[in-house]
């Protein structure tokens, strides 16, 4: 294999960058990326960077040593509009093509929008100029802030416009924020964070149209409600980047379907991060992006599926000065149980807690709300195998 192409140039797309030569591949080396930013940190993006606490110095996951150790041709600013599968050559949106022997796909997600004409005002904050947008507006006086979808996104974005001493409501179309990931019961313990950091939480009602000429001024909810609004903040999900693989036999199912081990059912073509759906499953958290390139890559090399990976789930939150981890795969009919901690109000006391999802005796998931090590010990035992949790937890 004499020449590589990585098409995304976030941080799956970086980290397999890294596996190929790490894994001995001293061939041609090029990385295609739609921004023209070199590889950066993007949980900081609706925290940190937001609030003004941290630079974008602060947002690099490379440095120049690393990116000449690398030797990659970097093609940025610059987006891939198709794939000629025949000669794995992909098709640039400048005209330009680039071939090569192997293909590795990660190009992510983007954030998904409202229908409808655009408004000065209404923001998503999925990329660093995003959140150069949203900044900018935030630092201009007290806002009437409204946040529409209460996933973490969401969640961490409101929290940073309380912060920075904004009016913030956040509107959630479900009766509870982060079910699908929590479960109703640890959901509702979430959820009460907002209240307890002076954001009001609007559930059970979808957004039927924005107001305004030209810029924002209102949310209008289904159920007629009118909310005023100088800054709306959509963070209603992603949406894998595919279109430019239409036409291509690549199998295409909210992501790119993959094998267990990252191979599309194209030879020498493999994805890693937010746009795979690897094995059945697409996973948006930071912990996927990282590990699935080093998997990806040895098929990738090798020429076939000679590993696979099934990692233990897990992903993290950072929301009104707490943190939330969580670790496993629940169910809806898991049992949960809190093992240590108190609850107050409805919410995670001062000194947090952790819960135990469980199923038939044993423990399938574990959330923490500021217990990391009692959170670290617990994950460690779900990632060595079932029945060594109860012990952990007995210990703490």
């Amino acid at each position: 294999m004499r020449t590589v192409i990585v098409v995304g140039a976030s941080l799956s797309g970086l980290y397999a960058a890294r596996e190929l030569r790490a894994q001995g591949f001293d061939g041609r080396l090029v990385v295609v990326g739609d921004e023209p930013h070199l590889p950066y940190d993007r949980p900081p993006l609706s925290k940190d960077f937001l609030t003004g606490r941290s630079g974008e110095e602060r947002l690099a996951l490379s440095d120049t040593d690393e990116m000449a150790e690398l030797d990659a041709r970097w093609l940025l600013g610059t987006r891939a509009r198709g794939l000629d599968t025949r000669g794995r050559t992909v098709l640039l949106d400048d005209g330009r093509t680039v071939s090569g022997d192997g293909v590795v796909i990660a190009t992510g997600a983007s954030a998904r929008r409202l229908p409808g004409p655009g408004l000065a005002g209404v923001h998503t904050l999925r990329t660093l100029d995003d959140a150069r947008a949203l900044r900018a507006e935030l630092t201009g006086g007290a806002r009437r802030v409204v946040v529409i979808g209460g996933g973490f996104i969401g969640a961490e974005t409101a929290s940073s416009c309380a912060a920075l001493g904004h009016d913030v409501t956040v509107v959630e179309a479900a009766p509870l924020p982060l079910v699908p990931q929590l479960g109703p019961e640890v959901a509702a313990l979430c959820a009460a964070l907002h209240r307890r950091g002076g954001v009001d939480l609007v559930t059970g009602t979808g957004v039927a149209a924005l107001r305004g000429r030209g810029t924002v001024t209102g949310v209008e909810l289904s159920d007629g409600r009118l909310l005023p609004a100088d800054v709306v903040i959509v963070g209603i999900g992603a949406v894998p980047n595919t279109g430019w693989l239409a036409g291509s036999p690549l199998a295409l199912h909210d992501g790119l379907l993959c094998d267990d081990g990252c191979a599309t059912a194209l030879p020498q073509v493999v994805a890693v991060g937010d746009v795979a759906r690897v094995g059945g499953t697409r996973a948006e958290h930071w912990t996927s992006a990282t590990e699935q390139p080093r998997v990806a890559v040895r098929n990738l090399l090798a020429g076939y599926t000679a590993e696979t990976l099934r990692p233990l789930p897990y992903f993290w939150s950072d929301q009104y000065g707490a943190r939330i981890q969580f670790a496993g795969r629940r169910l809806d009919t898991d049992t949960v149980r809190i093992a240590e901690g108190t609850v107050t109000d409805g919410a995670p006391g001062e000194d947090g807690l952790l819960a135990l999802y469980e199923r038939e005796g044993r423990t399938t998931a574990v959330l923490s709300v500021d217990r990391p090590r009692p959170f670290m010990r617990a994950r460690r035992a779900l990632g060595r195998g079932a029945g060594a949790l109860e012990a952990v937890s007995r210990d703490t």
